[in-house]
C-alpha cells in the first residue's frame, strides 16, 4: 500500500517546512509556496534527505484556478492527498486606521480563501476515499486579538470557524478538521521584533519562551495520526501558556 500523501502549503520556510519535515519519514511530501522559487527548491532537497520522491510546487494558492493546477501536479506526481496542511499566511502589523481596503483583501485571500481553496479542492478525493485530515494552521490572536494586528487577528478568527463548521459537515463522511492556532513561534515571521518587544512577549509565556516551529510540526503530525482519531472539529492552542 503506498504511503498517504501530504500537501503543506506555504512550506519553504518557518511552520510549514517544519510539518513537512515532521511528515516526511511516513508520508509522501509535497511542498508550495508563492513567489520564492530558490527557497522552495532548498526546501525541497532538505526534505528528499529523508524522503526522496518530496516534491515541490510553486503556486498562490489564494488564487483558485493556480490552487487547482497545484492538485493537479500533486495528485499527477504522487496521488490524492490525503493531509492537507493550509499553513499558507501572511501577517499585517500597524494601527487599523492606516491599513487600507487593498491590505483586508490580500490579508483575506492569503489566510482565508487559500483554505477555502485548498479544502475545496482536497474534497474530491477525501470524499470519494472516505478518509482524510485537513489541518489549518490559525493564530492565538483569531480567539483573542491583538492590538495592531486587527486585520491578522480577523482572518484567523475566520479560519477557526471555518475549522468548526466544516468538521462538523465532513465528519460523518470519514475526515476530520481541526486548526492549531500557534502562539509565538520563533520563525522568520517574528524576526522583525526588536529586543524590547521579544522581551515584553516572552514575559507573557509561562514557559519563558517562544515556541519552535517543529513544536508545531509535531502536533500537525499527531492530528493527522491514528492516534487522533477521535479529536475533530477542535482549535489546538499552543502558546506555551500566554497570559
Amino acid at each position: 500500500m503506498p504511503l498517504p500523501v501530504v500537501l503543506v502549503t506555504g512550506s519553504s520556510r518557518g511552520i510549514g517546512l517544519a510539518v513537512a519535515g515532521a511528515f516526511a519519514a511516513s508520508h509522501r511530501v509535497a511542498l508550495n509556496c508563492d513567489k520564492n522559487i530558490p527557497q522552495l527548491s532548498a526546501a525541497v532537497d532538505m526534505i528528499k534527505i529523508v524522503r526522496p520522491d518530496a516534491i515541490g510546487v510553486p503556486a498562490d494558492v489564494s488564487d483558485y484556478a493556480q490552487a487547482e493546477r497545484l492538485y493537479e501536479a500533486v495528485r499527477r506526481r504522487l496521488g490524492p492527498v490525503d493531509v492537507l496542511v493550509n499553513n499558507a499566511g501572511i501577517q499585517c502589523w500597524g494601527l487599523f486606521q492606516e491599513q487600507s481596503p487593498r491590505d483586508w483583501r490580500r490579508v483575506m485571500d492569503v489566510n482565508v480563501n487559500s483554505a477555502f481553496n485548498c479544502a475545496h479542492l482536497a474534497l474530491p478525493d477525501m470524499l470519494r476515499q472516505k478518509r482524510g485530515v485537513i489541518i489549518n494552521i490559525s493564530s492565538v490572536w483569531g480567539a483573542r486579538g491583538a492590538s495592531c494586528e486587527a486585520v491578522y487577528s480577523a482572518s484567523k478568527g475566520a479560519l477557526d470557524s471555518f475549522t468548526r463548521a466544516l468538521a462538523k459537515e465532513l465528519g460523518p463522511s470519514g475526515i476530520r478538521v481541526n486548526a492549531i492556532a500557534c502562539g509565538i513561534i520563533d520563525t522568520e515571521m517574528n524576526a522583525g521584533l526588536n529586543r524590547e518587544e521579544r522581551e515584553t512577549l516572552r514575559g507573557q509565556i509561562s514557559l519563558g519562551r517562544f515556541g519552535l516551529a517543529g513544536e508545531a510540526g509535531k502536533i500537525a503530525l499527531y492530528l493527522a495520526s491514528d492516534d487522533a482519531s477521535y479529536i475533530n472539529g477542535q482549535i489546538i492552542t499552543a502558546d506555551g501558556g500566554m497570559y
